[in-house]
């Protein structure tokens, strides 16, 4: 079967780790404050807040990630315990957690953008380089995320994501050293400054 056609941007999904250690699965529960009013997408930029608890990144060039959400649970009044897809936001519930790939080895399948949501590509030679992350509003009919990078990349250290490779199977057709899709990793933040894994910053969250 044919590599499906990447036409929009859709997070940071996991695939596996540094060194081609396997990714199992495994996730760190981490909570979300009730009433939290903004709603985080599966597969968008998850950071610690001050309090402890998880909130969204929106940060582009200077993000200071702790992971990805994969999902979240909590107590619905009607429902019961609840597992979704992603925090739809202001749930009145005492026991929201969040499902987040935390691993700071953890390496992410991305689509690369030109600015918004329109999707490009890099070469070849961008590998090593770092990225810029792209906020986008997720969806709420399938909850997923519209995060990417965009495809201007560079050597700046502050930046938060490198890319670690291409996804052979996106070359373009008549341009085969051109991908829309990467594989990517967090940074490690540079001294004195933000941009890369929170578990790696020094000075803490």
């Amino acid at each position: 079967m044919a590599y499906p056609s990447v036409t929009a941007p859709y997070g940071l999904l996991p695939i596996n780790l540094i060194g081609g250690q396997v990714f199992a699965g495994a996730t760190r529960q981490i909570p979300i404050a009730s009433n939290s009013a903004t709603a985080i997408f599966y597969g968008d930029v998850v950071k610690l807040a001050n309090t402890g608890l998880l909130v969204q990144d929106t940060g582009t060039d200077a993000a200071t990630p702790v992971g990805v959400l994969l999902g979240c649970s909590y107590t619905d009044p009607t429902y019961g315990k609840t597992f979704r897809q992603y925090y739809p936001g202001a749930v009145n519930a005492s026991d929201i957690v969040a499902f987040v790939a935390d691993d700071p080895d953890q390496l992410f399948k991305v689509a690369v953008v030109s600015g918004t949501t329109v999707v490009t590509y890099v070469n070849r030679t961008s590998v090593g380089n770092n990225a810029l992350l792209v906020q986008n509003v997720g969806s709420t009919i399938t909850g997923n995320s519209a995060v990417a990078i965009l495809a201007t990349t560079a050597t700046t250290n502050t930046y938060p994501i490198r890319i670690i490779d291409v996804v052979p199977e996106t070359a373009i057709a008549g341009n085969p050293g051109s991908f829309t899709e990467v594989i990517v990793k967090w940074n490690v933040p540079t001294t004195g400054a933000v941009g890369g894994h929170q578990y790696t910053q020094a000075t803490g969250v």
